[in-house]
């Protein structure tokens, strides 16, 4: 006899969630708080989250918002003052001229990412993707149909090249994905680098997204560089998506943008009338009275910027004085990528078991790289205290000395 509750056992979900993966840098999160709450000293080197507050400026701007009752709904794309100042505010900062019919306000990045992707590709088409990526892109991908096809650029320092592109550009290729500053490396691709990709793809009528989402923690001397300067014959074939989450710690406001073509941005703005709506009304008011206030958001910026440098500064001398870690010196972003391939072997199968062993031993939390197509790698987030960053190393330093001694 069947139990009453058999049809709900299993539930039967639909095979486009069905093919999906959890996002690793999430799930690696949720293992650092279930530790925490266990009242273990764990220290978490997963999340991309900044350890600031939100600038108290936009805060205020927010509650100015609320006063003055921007507490209902906003048209689909976001309010027109929000448009504005993200037109306003690229004009001012790298001289891009666009029309505000060219944005839309969305709920953080990956709303932005998911729009792009889920208005351009069918099934059968091809997505050019360069690794390491971020975990959640060939997800989007497989969401919508279409395949990945990963480019590897281990062998250029994991810096896209135009070459590179052009080798994997096939018949079937749709959209090539961009993210630089890169997450998880922190690799930057040369403004000269990034216009001839994007040329390589225009000639082909291939459509580029190039998540911007860290554009403004680029280290000196790093260029700082939008694909929405470029030239109206080549914009045309981009998709921004940019996010206010990282620039200015806003991460839990859930606000992002899409810059793009005017059709581009109909469709986007149909697809997210039936999804979200609009971001929160007052927050769309609190990022555009930021952006109107350049000086003061250059200012919050700059700030984090330089912090982030410090720590940098110390933990990839710090990393690299580990035996059998190699990790090169980030231009933008906040992770340090770790290579501990070296300690691959009868002990440790997959880079997996080396943040297992970190995790256990050192009660340390770090991002294992095969999420983001690079077994053999560690991402460490920098996104916390110096302080932390200090005992977290000197807790691996630990470990391994005494995994070495054991094999020995």
């Amino acid at each position: 006899m069947k139990s009453p509750n058999a049809a709900t056992e299993t539930f039967p979900v639909s095979a486009k969630v069905a093919q999906m993966k959890m996002s690793s840098t999430l799930k690696a999160g949720q293992t650092a708080a279930a530790l925490r709450e266990q009242g273990c000293d764990v220290i978490d080197l997963t999340l991309g989250e900044p350890d600031f507050p939100t600038p108290e400026f936009i805060k205020e701007y927010a509650w100015e918002g609320m006063q003055r009752g921007l507490t209902k709904y906003t048209p689909t794309a976001g309010l027109k003052s929000f448009q504005e100042a993200v037109a306003a505010f690229y004009a001012e900062e790298f001289g891009a001229h666009f029309s505000p019919k060219e944005i839309i306000a969305t709920d953080g990045g990956k709303q932005a990412l998911f729009n792009a992707c889920c208005t351009l590709l069918n099934a059968g088409d091809e997505v050019l993707i360069p690794k390491p990526y971020w975990v959640t892109f060939p997800e989007i991908v497989k969401f919508c149909g279409a395949t990945s096809v990963f480019i590897e650029t281990e062998t250029s320092d994991f810096i896209l090249t135009a070459e590179q592109v052009r080798d994997s550009i096939s018949d079937k290729t749709k959209l090539l994905i961009i993210n630089s500053p890169n997450n998880p490396t922190g690799r930057v691709i040369a403004k000269n680098e990034l216009i001839k990709i994007i040329e390589v793809c225009a000639e082909r009528n291939i459509y580029v997204l190039t998540d911007e989402c860290y554009l403004f923690f680029a280290y000196p001397p790093a260029e700082v560089f939008t694909s929405a300067a470029l030239p109206e014959d080549l914009r045309k074939f981009v998709c921004v998506a940019g996010s206010f989450s990282k620039t200015y710690a806003m991460t839990g406001w859930r606000i992002g943008y899409t810059i793009a073509n005017e059709e581009w941005t109909r469709q986007m703005t149909k697809l997210q009338s039936h999804s979200t709506s609009h971001p929160t009304s007052f927050v769309q008011y609190a990022c555009a009275r930021a952006m109107d206030n350049h000086a003061a958001s250059k200012a919050a910026v700059n700030l984090m910027l330089a912090e982030y440098k410090r720590r940098k500064d110390w933990l990839i001398p710090a990393l690299q004085s580990i035996e059998g870690f190699k990790c090169q010196m980030p231009e933008g972003a906040f992770y340090a990528f770790v290579d501990v391939r070296e300690h691959l072997g009868e002990q440790f199968k997959t880079s997996a078991d080396v943040a297992e062993l970190l995790l256990n031993e050192a009660h340390t939390v770090v991002t294992d790289g095969e999420g983001f197509g690079a077994d053999g790698f560690l991402r460490i987030s920098y996104a916390t205290s110096l302080e932390n960053l200090q005992t977290a190393v000197e807790r691996i330093r630990e470990v391994f000395a005494a995994t070495a001694g054991q094999i020995a």
